[in-house]
């Protein structure tokens, strides 16, 4: 990979870190932006994996204040998430790479869907006043989602932030420290399988882990400016163009 290249996707990454802090989908600029850069799209998606790992670890540390009388829950609910992205990330290396290819546009169009109903998502969380259904009944749908992160990821944190308001009864906040304390598990999983894969490229991956942790930086500072609705709308212009490509293409 050229250094051309390597800042496209540093640039890239400092955008994606930004989207995540302000309004979430930063996979839908940084998956596209890799296949720009040459990657094929399983090698895409595994160095993207990898790349965002440590601004999953930044969100948690951000909200470890919320997660404070929450152990019960993450004793039972991290060992699923990291079972789930494992396996995730086993179906993605074992699996046939042209039927990856297939459902990549379809995956970047469910993800941008997700995107689109985040605000409802939590508008519908807010107004939830029914009791809690329990841990078990929690675990169960948190495994096939962190089976999705593993796989491809985008669109994870809408997904969790749904199963947990459906199954236990918290504040959004407190639901939200939970979905990000999940979504670490289940990427970091993946992510530690993926650095073994030959598929990985390291030198991407390194650079943009650089710059999605300072687009994180930067979006904190940035979330009293910038409307979180607008730059989510770019988002799912973004990814829905993108995916529109790869129809085309295929």
């Amino acid at each position: 990979m050229t250094d051309v290249q390597l800042v496209f996707l540093f640039v890239a990454a400092i955008g994606a870190g930004a989207v995540n802090a302000l309004a979430g989908g930063g996979s839908i600029l940084t998956f596209p932006a890799l296949l720009a850069a040459g990657l094929p799209p399983v090698a895409a998606n595994i160095t993207n994996s990898v790349a965002l790992c440590p601004g999953y670890v930044g969100g948690v540390f951000a909200q470890r204040h919320d997660l404070r009388g929450q152990a019960r829950r993450l004793v039972a609910l991290l060992p699923v998430s990291a079972v789930g992205g494992l396996f995730g990330g086993l179906l993605i290396l074992r699996g046939d790479e042209g039927a990856f290819e297939a459902v990549v546009p379809w995956l970047l169009v469910g993800a941008c869907a997700l995107l689109a109903v985040q605000g409802r998502v939590r508008a519908w969380l807010q107004a939830r006043t029914r009791g809690s259904q329990g841990l078990g009944w929690a675990m169960v749908p948190v495994l096939p989602a962190a089976i999705y992160g593993g796989y491809f990821g985008a669109g994870l944190s809408v997904i969790f932030l749904a199963v947990l308001g459906l199954t236990l009864h918290d504040t959004l906040t407190r639901l939200n420290a939970l979905k990000q304390a999940l979504s670490l598990a289940a990427n970091v999983a993946a992510g530690m399988l993926f650095m073994f894969a030959p598929e990985l490229d390291r030198p991407a991956a390194l650079t943009m882990a650089g710059g999605a942790l300072i687009g994180g930086a930067l979006g904190g500072r940035l979330a009293s400016k910038v409307r979180p609705e607008r730059l989510r709308g770019l988002v799912i212009a973004v990814g829905l163009a993108v995916a529109i490509l790869l129809f085309v293409k295929g």
